[in-house]
C-alpha cells in the first residue's frame, strides 16, 4: 500500500508541477502592480498539497514556478519559487486536518482550507519573497514589498476560491463508506 502511494505522490508532482507552469505561464491575469499577476495556479497548488502534503506541494510549487520562469528565456527569480515551494509545504502541513481523500469537505475542513491558505500566502509573499528578493538580489524594499502584498491579497483569493472549489468538486466524486447498498 505505501508503495501504491508513493507512485501515486509522483505521478501527482508531476502532473500538479505541469499544471503549475500551464496556468502560471498561459493563464496569468496581469495585474496593476509590476511583474506580479493574479496566478490561478496556486488553486491546483492549494488542491494537490491538501491531498497529497507538504513534500509534493513544496515540489510541484518549486518545480512549476522555476518551469515558469525558464520559459520567458531567463533564470528563475529564486526568491519567488522558493516562495512558491514554501506555499505547497505550508498547505500540505495541514493534509492530515482535512483529509480531503476521505471524501469530506464541510464548513470546518473549509476553514481550515482557508487559514492554510491565508498563513502560506500571507507569509509566504509578504516575508519570505521580498526578505529574498532584497537579500538575493538588491531590489528595493518598497517595490518588493508592494508586490509581495499584491500576490499575498490575490493568491490567497484565488488559492481559497478556485481551491476550494476545485476540492469540493474532487470530494463530490468519492463515494462514501457505507453510502453504497449491498445486497
Amino acid at each position: 500500500m505505501k508503495n501504491n502511494n508513493s507512485i501515486k505522490t509522483v505521478v501527482a508532482i508531476g502532473i500538479g508541477a505541469a499544471l503549475f507552469f500551464v496556468l502560471g505561464r498561459f493563464v496569468a491575469i496581469p495585474s496593476p502592480v509590476p511583474n506580479t499577476n493574479i496566478s490561478l495556479q496556486y488553486a491546483v497548488l492549494g488542491l494537490l498539497a491538501a491531498m497529497y502534503g507538504p513534500v509534493a506541494g513544496g515540489l510541484i510549487g518549486f518545480i512549476g514556478h522555476t518551469l515558469i520562469d525558464l520559459s520567458w528565456g531567463g533564470s528563475p527569480w529564486w526568491s519567488w519559487v522558493i516562495t512558491s515551494a514554501f506555499v505547497g509545504v505550508v498547505i500540505g502541513l495541514f493534509a492530515k486536518k482535512l483529509q480531503v481523500q476521505e471524501g469530506d469537505f464541510g464548513k470546518s475542513k473549509v476553514a481550515v482550507f482557508t487559514v492554510a491558505n491565508v498563513i502560506a500566502h500571507v507569509v509566504g509573499w509578504v516575508v519570505v519573497a521580498p526578505v529574498l528578493d532584497i537579500v538575493i538580489y538588491a531590489e528595493p524594499a518598497n517595490k518588493v514589498f508592494a508586490q509581495g502584498a499584491f500576490a499575498a491579497v490575490s493568491n490567497t483569493i484565488t488559492g481559497v476560491v478556485v481551491g476550494g472549489l476545485l476540492i469540493l468538486a474532487y470530494t463530490k466524486t468519492i463515494a462514501k463508506k457505507g453510502s453504497l447498498d449491498q445486497e
